[in-house]
């Protein structure tokens, strides 16, 4: 698994493409695919997809399977690759603003998929139950959340795996990190 880098603001306003991501997103359930059989699955021209996939390209979010082309046939999978952002307080204001975005579609499509397993959860069979989840409270210095966010990194990143190598019964299953300080704590962080 390639190692994080900091994205810059073309990466940032790539990502932040609501398109954009569900391409991202198909091309991780599938491995690999044209233009044309992700324009079907997303309900969207074969134009927008080729076009949309060339951004991502660009970037390096995806990149062509040059075995599998045959003729004008291109095929892509996902590049995996892992960006981070830098600070808010140090981004420029353009800058912020695409991750904002991006940060907006994230969320919605998080609701969105949620709302779906919802729907679809009583036909999962032992996976229904499949939804650990946690709520919790640390305290902790800038230092100190910077550390148990890499910790949570380098977690995931133990159990991500690349298309097909995963074991048998394995399914994809979305997971999230999101942390944030107490907005009713006031601006020092500190307990009064």
């Amino acid at each position: 698994m390639p190692e994080d880098d900091m994205a810059d603001l073309g990466a940032a306003k790539a990502l932040a493409n609501p398109l954009r991501q569900r391409i991202l997103r198909e091309l991780e359930l599938l491995g690999e695919a044209t233009s044309t059989t992700l324009a079907a699955r997303l309900g969207v021209t074969t134009g927008g997809t080729s076009y949309n996939l060339r951004i991502l390209a660009e970037h390096g979010f995806v990149e062509e399977v040059p075995e599998r082309a045959r003729g004008k046939e291109r095929w892509w999978r996902s590049a995996r690759r892992s960006v981070r952002f830098e600070p808010r307080g140090a981004q420029e204001p353009a800058m912020r603003d695409a991750v904002d975005l991006l940060a907006e579609v994230w969320f919605g499509e998080d609701k969105e998929l949620l709302a779906r397993l919802d729907e679809v959860r009583d036909q999962l069979g032992p996976w229904a139950d499949a939804r650990p989840f946690s709520r919790g409270v640390i305290t902790v210095d800038l230092d100190e959340l910077m550390a148990f966010f890499t910790d949570y990194l380098a977690l995931l990143k133990r159990y991500q795996r690349p298309h097909g190598q995963a074991a048998p019964g394995a399914r994809t299953v979305h997971t999230r990190f999101v942390a944030f300080p107490d907005p009713e704590e006031g601006a020092t962080g500190r307990h009064d």
